[in-house]
């Protein structure tokens, strides 16, 4: 299907006016195809005018425009010309039996291996919305929806409006209520035989809705689901003026969903992975509630007000990531979010934002020429750098007169579009900082800034001073917290605050300085709370303090901080590998934080030992990390579950020998818990297929022990993890030779192919790689694209051969956009590696 392109989409909006579309999905045509038939209901401005609208690319079955039949032959790869449109009222009425998708786009069908029953999902996000009807595709026409469906009698049909069966209950018809003004991208139905629990709250209904396999699961959760969704519900309501603007609010969690989540008006889909099968920490908890929280702020960020064009994806993801956070902090027990925020999802933004393909957080809008440009941005900056930006806006703005500004947003702007420009307007009218000037430093630049801490002492008279001076590198004002700590009196490994002081630094750079009363503190934290979205250093008494305390600090987000410094500088070239591992061997088993334990054990496990250092020193780096989890399980023996849990993955994705994990398989538990559940089989079995401990019969066995769709996906990651040739050419074959695989089957069998333990066995597949992912990417769509470049990536060959065959395919014409952007980033991490691999070991 072609890209829309921006001025196809300003010279559309120009000549049309679109007021309602009128849709009837037939689900009950077997399994290849869906019936659809779309009724536009639309004003030309202009007599004459010449425009096109976005179709099924197959199975167009007939056309017509106010009545008379069009010829479906004039259809091209999605379009459908409209010529010398006459001034005035139309309506464009178009039928299709499109297919259904089995890569998480359009119209997604899935069925359940273990009772056969089957679900559909729609995904029309970003511009997929015409592989399920007839549209003018383009976020600035929003019109009303009208949506009636037919399906299996025995199943259930959810929708952006409250959903009514109509009619004889065999027959199966339902009636979706009418939409106020949304944009195409947000249209949604979900149906099956959904198990659900609903309640009512505010009026309003609420519901939850899985497939039957996981309504046990469903049923667990179900009151914590509920409640911290109308928890958040409830805080939204005392933050914005405009209350929520739709009919009811269901919560779908569905199969195969490529994103985590979806927000899709009444509507929202999810990854049914948030429905747990096995036992989770209270961080994947905070996660899920957190993503919640981010799908129900776009109700108004987004749904209510939606951006004009691409461009402005941030105007979306960016505010629904901050208001997230902050939500869930004052709304839930969750009050130790940022934290999480600031040690998880803030290095996605600093990784995206050290690549080539780095972009401001609001591009000029000459920068999003296309819808394909446009999804390249759903990204780290986007999401966490923009929220991060948000948070520093408010940090210098007042939260008072943010929300004044947000609140006249919406007022200007209700079921209609706006601009960066516009937020800004509103944000000005309600302060009197200059915000413009504000939004052009952070919203329109790239990079990040790093600022370094330099300190000296004097003496004069009978007191005692010191100097900070900050060296800003950088073009970005910083309002920011110093952070100054003394050893504690009573405990030399612990720290104790002695002040906070807030300061801003301004635009440009330079060094400020400034002079403080005392001696100086045992350690001096720049961005302490971290207001802000900047790399920092700590001066080398700070660092060795660090060193020697970190897991002393007393605040999670004062620790995370300083983690977050540890890892740039490894990322850096600043500090060794080596040294960041033995600061976690040192600080980890005292850590009280999930999210900070397992983030610097994700670091250390995925980046430092499987690409920062050599083959020969990995097997001495994961014996430190096995022997660091042996710790943090001694500690957890009573207490801290989530944190034990986590030492339970690491060390079982750590393991070198298989004796342990065989032990552990065979007892059905780890030694004084957890027992192992699905999730930490298949994790085992997985690590057992990687080192050559487990065959091809242990897996089947494992596979008839849980036939779930998880457990199809862990059977095919260990087959491929397999250290056998004829596994790897089956593997091989499925993933870039055979387009049978759905999105998740695809993502499992990538995942197990590529070990550090089998590199001689995988070299001769690195030459093969780049024009195999060029032709998925090219036959399989957007979706694959991504897997191909992510999961399907040869990490483990760490080389500058790797980075040769790369760079030799991004000179070619022939990657896809999306795939050529995702190996850019990939070849650059590469790059990265191969620059700080360490042989200290």
């Amino acid at each position: 299907m072609p890209v829309l392109t921006r001025d196809e989409a300003q010279t559309r909006a120009r000549l049309l006016d679109v007021h309602r579309y009128t849709i009837h999905l037939d689900l009950t045509r077997g399994e290849e195809h869906f019936g659809s038939t779309s009724t536009i209901h639309f004003d030309a401005r202009e007599p004459g005018a010449d425009t096109f609208v976005e179709l099924p690319a197959t199975g167009l079955r007939r056309i017509t425009l106010d009545g008379a039949d069009l010829d479906p032959a004039a259809a091209s790869d999605g379009r459908y010309p409209l010529t010398a449109l006459a001034r005035g009222a139309h309506e464009l009425r178009v039928e299709a039996e499109p297919p259904y998708s089995h890569t998480g786009e359009g119209m997604h069908r899935f069925t359940d291996p273990v009772d056969q029953a089957t679900y559909l999902y729609t995904q029309c996000c970003l511009a997929d919305a015409p592989a399920v009807f007839a549209a003018f595709d383009q976020p600035d026409l929003k019109a009303a929806f009208h949506v009636t469906v037919t399906a299996p009698p025995e199943w259930t049909v959810l929708g952006n409006g409250i959903a009514t069966r109509v009619g004889d209950p065999a027959e199966g018809h339902w009636e979706l209520a009418p939409t106020p003004p949304i944009s195409t991208y947000l249209m949604a139905v979900a149906a099956g035989p959904w198990h659900s629990v609903r309640t009512e709250h505010r009026g309003i209904p609420f519901g939850l809705h899985v497939r039957q396999s996981l309504a046990p699961h469903l049923d667990t959760d179900a009151d914590e689901l509920l409640d911290l969704t109308t928890r958040c519900f409830d805080r939204y309501h005392q933050k914005f003026d405009e209350p929520y603007p739709f009919d009811s609010y269901d919560q779908a969690f569905v199969p195969e969903f490529n994103s985590g989540a979806m927000e899709n008006p009444g509507l929202v889909t999810f990854r049914d992975e948030f429905i747990f099968r096995s036992a989770v920490t209270d961080a994947e908890r905070q996660t899920r509630i957190m993503v919640i929280a981010h799908e129900m702020a776009h109700m108004w960020f987004g749904n209510l007000v939606t951006l004009q064009w691409w461009d402005d994806i941030w105007l979306n993801e960016s505010f629904a990531e901050y208001m997230g956070y902050q939500t869930i902090t004052e709304a839930t027990q969750y009050t130790d979010t940022w934290a999480d925020f600031a040690i998880a999802r803030k290095a996605w933004g600093y990784d995206a934002d050290q690549r080539p393909s780095t972009h401001p957080v609001a591009p000029e809008p000459q920068h999003v020429l296309d819808t394909a440009a446009a999804e390249l941005n759903f990204d780290g900056i986007s999401y966490a750098k923009g929220a991060s930006a948000l948070r520093q806006l408010v940090a210098w703005l007042g939260e008072k007169n943010f929300l004044a500004g947000i609140n006249e947003h919406f007022a200007r702007h209700r079921f209609a579009n706006a601009t960066l420009a516009d937020f800004i307007d509103s944000l000005a009218h309600a302060c009197d900082r200059d915000v413009h000037g504000w939004a052009e430093k952070w919203l329109r630049t790239t990079g990040v800034d790093t600022l370094i801490p330099e300190i000296t002492t004097t003496t004069g008279g009978d007191a005692e001073n010191w100097r900070l001076i900050i060296h800003h590198h950088g073009s970005r004002p910083h309002h920011l917290a110093v952070g100054l700590y003394d050893q504690s009196p009573t405990d030399p490994d612990r720290l104790t605050l002695r002040e906070r002081t807030e300061t801003e630094l301004p635009a440009d750079g330079g060094t400020h300085s400034h002079t403080l009363p005392g001696q100086r503190p045992a350690l001096v934290l720049l961005n302490d709370n971290d207001l802000t979205y900047t790399k920092i250093r700590l001066d080398p008494h700070s660092w060795d303090t660090a060193l020697h305390t970190l897991s002393g600090l007393p605040a999670p987000l004062t620790r995370a901080t300083v983690w977050n410094a540890a890892r740039d500088m490894v990322r850096d070239g600043a500090l060794a590998p080596a040294a960041y591992l033995d600061a976690a061997r040192a600080h980890l088993p005292h850590e009280t934080n999930t999210p900070i334990t397992h983030a610097v054990l994700t670091f250390a496990r995925t980046h430092i030992a499987d690409h920062y250092v050599t083959p020969e020193a990995r097997p001495v780096a994961l014996t430190t990390l096995t022997e660091l989890c042996r710790d943090l399980l001694a500690r957890t023996e009573n207490g801290g579950q989530g944190i034990r849990l986590t030492a339970v993955r690491t060390a079982i994705d750590s393991a070198t020998t298989p004796d342990t994990l065989h032990d552990w398989l065979q007892a059905g538990t780890v030694p004084g818990g957890p027992r192992l559940d699905p999730e930490l089989r298949w994790r085992i079995l997985t690590r057992l297929a990687a080192l050559g401990a487990t065959t091809p019969a242990d897996i089947d066995a494992e596979l008839a022990r849980d036939p779930s769709a998880t457990g199809r996906e862990g059977a095919a990651r260990c087959h491929a993890a397999l250290p056998d040739p004829a596994a790897k050419a089956t593997a091989w074959h499925a993933l870039f030779e055979s387009d049978d695989l759905s999105n998740y089957l695809f993502n499992a069998t990538a995942q197990g192919f590529w070990q550090p333990e089998q590199l001689d066995l995988v070299q001769p597949y690195l030459a093969r790689y780049y024009p195999a992912a060029v032709a998925v990417a090219t036959r399989r769509g957007t979706t694959l694209a991504v897997s191909a470049a992510t999961h399907a990536f040869p990490h483990a060959l760490v080389t500058d051969e790797n980075l040769r065959l790369g760079e030799e395919c991004l000179r070619t014409a022939g990657p896809t956009p999306t795939l050529r952007r995702r190996l850019t980033d990939q070849l650059d991490d590469l790059k990265r590696a191969l620059t700080i691999r360490d042989t200290s070991y």
